[in-house]
This record gives structure tokens, C-alpha cells and sequence, in this order.
């Protein structure tokens, strides 16, 4: 019954190798099904960000196996060799895998500790999943427990004040290099939450004009008249990119969409005016090389993890405090996970005593054929309560001794007292 988690985040790769290794939206639902195949007696949820890419497996099979095919999973699928990404590799299995997916749901291991984008998009991969039917009940109560320590975490500590996302680290960025945002123009590529996020952040601080730019242009028009923007498609971008001076891009594009020629023409246009780029895209959006333009400030998601960096003060000081909390919902679904092992023994045991009960009541029943249906069905009733009674003590002292001792010696003992066959 083992529960594995693979992968790679922020902490452990280079934003060039989350680059390589994200799913995009378009081919999650397959690669899951691809990895429900591999794992058919159990399941698997793949977790795409912009700072982490982790693969969840519940499997029958040794964690050692496990995670030998989910490496060759990642290999194949994103077609590069396991030596390149297997040093930056976090492998956990069981307890620390639980302990981790409760951390990341509770945005305890994000760029920006107590964040709350994070849990939205670990509920996304869970919903995605559970649509493909790539789960099984481990990993659904795995998931669902991660929600409920989500939420009591963010509502018994303050690890969530004075939070910085995304979007405020914009606003700062832009505060620092503009001072003032009245005049400024902020252009929004890509119609996604997060880029939505930060345009209303940019806005409440004073931004003066509005436009959004994306492939789709009924997207980018819905998005604009929010703001009484204007709205453009992405084939326009060139041509009005000098007319920006905060830009940021969040697209799914599988390559660049703006480079080093493009800004080079902008500055032209503007008079080397200063230029804000904020890129979120994982694979990039903006070629890296745009940095070395005079006149252009560009902070890709490694940027924002060293700005964040700066601002965790108040919410590490709640760590400690969440972790308790953490800590303290694994120990109980370990448990509750333990005590699954005395199921299919609790049910044969329940199957054994309703046969031998239902035998009993059906020789007493043939004695007193005079009975009305109503007493008939009473009769009935007191057998189910008695028998009821009778393994109700037994079976709650079952799955303590499993949770205390090991499985297989406690089931071992209960099957020979009792006369059960191995459950199926």
C-alpha cells in the first residue's frame, strides 16, 4: 500500500529544467492516464506548476520500484535522459510523502511561504484526476485530507499575514523601478489567474491604462472591460509593445513569444524609456537575453524567488506552529491508513456471522410460520443487533492491534481464531 511522491520544484532545479519537465494543460489528462496504466492496481496524480513538477503514485509495488518507473516515465515522456533531471529528484514514500502534500497544500514548501494560489492548483490536479479516474482511495483521501490541513492551517496561524504573491511582488517591482503609476500603461499577456491577479494589484495601486493581449482575442476583450482596457490579439504584440511599460506575460506557449528584437524596437520608440518585464511562464515566455538591454528590467520566476525571499520574515515565524499541525494530521491518517490492513478481515468476519446468523434465523423463522411480516422482520432486526453487539468489540480492538502491532501477525491470529478463509 505504498503512496510515492517524484519531483522537482524550486528548492531542488534550475527554472531551465521546470522548464523542460511541466505538463502543459493539453497533455496532463493523458500523462495520467499513461501512469494509471503503468500503476493499474492503485493510481496517480501529476501536480504542473510554475515552481514544481511532482508525480503522486499509489502503488502494491516496493517505493525502490516505483520510483525507478516514475523516472522513466518523466524520461520518456518529456524525451530527455534520466541523468539530467535524476540530481535535482526528491523521492519520498509513505509518511514523508503525506507530510509533503500536506506542506505543499498548505503552501509551507511554495516560493511564497503561506501563498495561497498553491492550493487552488493542487485542488485543479486532484479534480483532473479524479475526471480521468486515475485515483483510488488512498490517494482521494490523501488529497482531501491535504484540503482540510490547507484550511486549518490558514485559519489557526497567521502564516497567510501580510502574505506576498505573485502580484504584490509586481506592484513592489513596479513601485520601486516608477515611484509613481498614474501614468503608466501595464499590458497583461495571457488571460490566466495569475496574470489577472497581478493586473488588479497593479490597478489598485494606481495604474493609469490598461491592455491585454492573448491568443484569444474574446479572452483578452472579457478581461480588458474589467478595467476599461484595451483588448489585443497576440499577433499585435509587436507592434504595440513600445506603448508598455509594465509587461507581464503568463501564456502557456511552448516557446518565446517576444525577443531581444522586439524590445530592441521598442526602446527605439520610446525614447529608452524604462520597461518593466515580469515573466511567470514556465516554459518562458520572454528570451532570457532580453535582460541585457539597458533600460529593461526583466525577473523571470527565479527573480521573484530571491524578491520573496526578502519578505518571509513574519510568516517563518508561524512555521513551527503550522508544522505542529501538519505533523499532528499525519499521525492521524498514518493511522487510519493502518488500520485499512483489517478491512478484508472485518469483512469476512462480518460475512461469516451473517451467514451462520441468517441460517439460525431462517430454521427459527420455519418454527413459527404464524407470524405476521411485521414480527417476521423484528426477529430479523434483533438477529442483526445482536450480532452487531457481539463484533462490535472485536473489531474496533482489531485495528487497534494493526495500528500497535504488526498486520500480518495480528490478521494471522484473527483468522485462525475465527475460521476465516484469506479474504479475496
Amino acid at each position: 500500500m505504498t503512496l510515492t511522491i517524484s519531483g522537482i520544484s524550486h528548492h531542488t532545479s534550475p527554472l531551465e529544467l521546470r522548464e523542460q519537465m511541466a505538463f502543459s494543460e493539453e497533455v496532463l489528462p493523458q500523462s495520467m492516464q499513461r501512469l494509471k496504466r503503468l500503476f493499474p492496481e492503485g493510481g496517480a496524480v501529476i501536480l504542473s506548476t510554475c515552481n514544481r513538477v511532482e508525480v503522486y503514485v499509489r502503488s502494491e509495488r516496493p517505493a525502490m520500484e516505483t520510483f525507478q518507473q516514475v523516472r522513466q516515465f518523466l524520461s520518456s515522456q518529456h524525451g530527455i535522459p534520466e541523468d539530467t533531471f535524476s540530481n535535482h529528484l526528491y523521492e519520498y514514500e509513505d509518511r514523508e510523502a503525506i507530510r509533503h502534500l500536506f506542506k505543499v497544500a498548505s503552501s509551507l514548501d511554495s516560493l511564497v511561504v503561506g501563498e495561497d494560489q498553491i492550493l487552488g492548483q493542487v485542488h485543479h490536479a486532484y479534480l483532473v484526476a479524479q475526471s480521468e479516474d486515475t485515483t483510488d482511495k488512498i490517494l482521494r483521501a490523501s488529497f482531501q485530507r491535504a484540503f482540510k490541513v490547507a484550511k486549518e492551517v490558514r485559519t489557526r496561524t497567521n502564516i497567510g499575514t501580510g502574505k506576498v504573491s505573485v502580484s504584490s511582488i509586481a506592484v513592489d517591482l513596479a513601485v520601486s523601478i516608477f515611484m509613481n503609476l498614474a501614468d503608466k500603461t501595464v499590458l497583461i499577456i495571457g488571460s490566466g489567474d495569475t496574470g489577472e491577479l497581478a493586473l488588479r494589484s497593479l490597478v489598485e495601486r494606481g495604474a493609469g491604462k490598461v491592455m491585454v493581449a492573448n491568443r484569444t482575442l474574446a479572452n483578452a476583450q472579457e478581461l480588458a472591460s474589467q478595467y476599461a482596457g484595451d483588448a489585443l490579439s497576440l499577433d499585435d504584440l509587436q507592434s504595440t509593445l513600445h506603448a508598455a511599460d509594465i509587461i507581464i506575460s503568463s501564456t502557456a506557449s511552448k516557446e518565446p513569444i517576444l525577443q531581444v528584437e522586439h524590445f530592441q524596437a521598442a526602446l527605439k520608440q520610446r525614447d529608452r524609456a524604462p520597461m518593466l518585464v515580469i515573466d511567470i511562464a514556465v516554459p518562458r515566455d520572454i528570451e532570457a537575453q532580453v535582460n541585457q538591454l539597458d533600460n529593461v528590467y526583466l525577473y523571470d520566476m527565479d527573480d521573484l524567488k530571491q524578491v520573496a525571499e526578502s519578505n518571509l520574515e513574519a510568516r517563518l515565524a508561524e512555521f513551527d506552529r503550522c508544522l505542529e499541525i501538519i505533523d499532528h494530521h499525519v499521525d492521524q491518517f498514518i493511522i487510519w491508513r493502518q488500520s485499512l490492513h483489517a478491512e478484508p478481515t472485518i469483512v469476512s468476519m462480518t460475512q461469516e456471522f451473517n451467514m451462520i446468523r441468517e441460517r439460525e434465523l431462517e430454521k427459527t423463522l420455519a418454527m413459527f410460520p404464524d407470524l405476521s411480516d411485521a414480527e417476521r422482520q423484528e426477529v430479523e432486526y434483533l438477529t442483526r443487533r445482536i450480532v452487531g453487539g457481539i463484533l462490535q468489540r472485536p473489531m474496533t480492538q482489531i485495528k487497534q492491534e494493526v495500528i500497535r502491532d504488526d498486520p500480518n501477525t495480528v490478521l494471522r491470529l484473527v483468522k485462525r481464531l475465527f475460521g476465516l478463509e484469506d479474504p479475496s
